[in-house]
């Protein structure tokens, strides 16, 4: 068993932005009755965040259909810079894109290696950790030898950096058009991730 979620990530938004934004969003979704403005702990896991919002009366018109019996868990809305992982666990990304040339550093060799390298992935962990406590990083890359804000590089395995993530806990798979209409308002790239606590 376990808790599953879904998570959206705004990808561009700046930490001094994510705040206002996030009660933006939190707002739209109330509005439609997605969500309430109540909140609960119970069967919350997100990172940095103790209590999430309930569902709303209409929650399921932005899901697949499930069963009327399916109570969702709440949402959590979480700002600030935080690495973000799809799937299950905390594992590195198999490869980091540079956004200057585009070449690929490879991070976990699968399947000859199950583990970062640890020399290969210094690097990035070193900025991603700089990002986090100040919003700058930055990672040369092996092959041009530039280096580019963290921030810009481009990830394997759906790792994504980002200072807003929203956290849907126990809800069934969110529609295709709901995802994108979240991203239209956010006016940012996103990713989306799944995965399981």
């Amino acid at each position: 068993m376990g808790d599953y979620f879904e998570r959206i990530i705004d990808l561009d938004v700046t930490s001094a932005e994510a705040g206002a934004l996030a009660e933006h969003m939190v707002e739209w979704m109330v509005q439609r009755r997605w969500i309430l403005r109540e909140t609960s702990s119970e069967a919350m896991y997100s990172l940095g965040v103790d209590e999430g919002y309930l569902p709303g009366p209409q929650w399921s018109e932005i899901t697949q259909e499930w069963g009327e019996d399916w109570i969702p868990a709440p949402v959590a809305v979480i700002v600030g810079r935080h690495a973000h992982y799809s799937g299950q666990g905390e594992i590195e990304p198999a490869a980091a894109i540079c956004p200057h040339c585009q070449a690929g550093t490879v991070i976990i060799d699968y399947p000859q290696r199950w583990e970062a390298d640890p020399a290969v992935w210094q690097p990035f962990s070193d900025a991603i950790e700089a990002w986090k406590h100040t919003g700058a990083g930055a990672a040369t890359c092996p092959a041009c030898t530039i280096a580019s804000p963290i921030t810009a590089w481009g990830w394997a395995d759906d790792f994504a950096l980002g200072t807003l993530a929203v956290d849907f806990w126990g809800w069934p798979p969110l529609t295709e058009d709901f995802i994108a209409e979240f991203g239209r308002r956010l006016g940012h790239r996103i990713a989306h991730h799944t995965g399981k606590f």
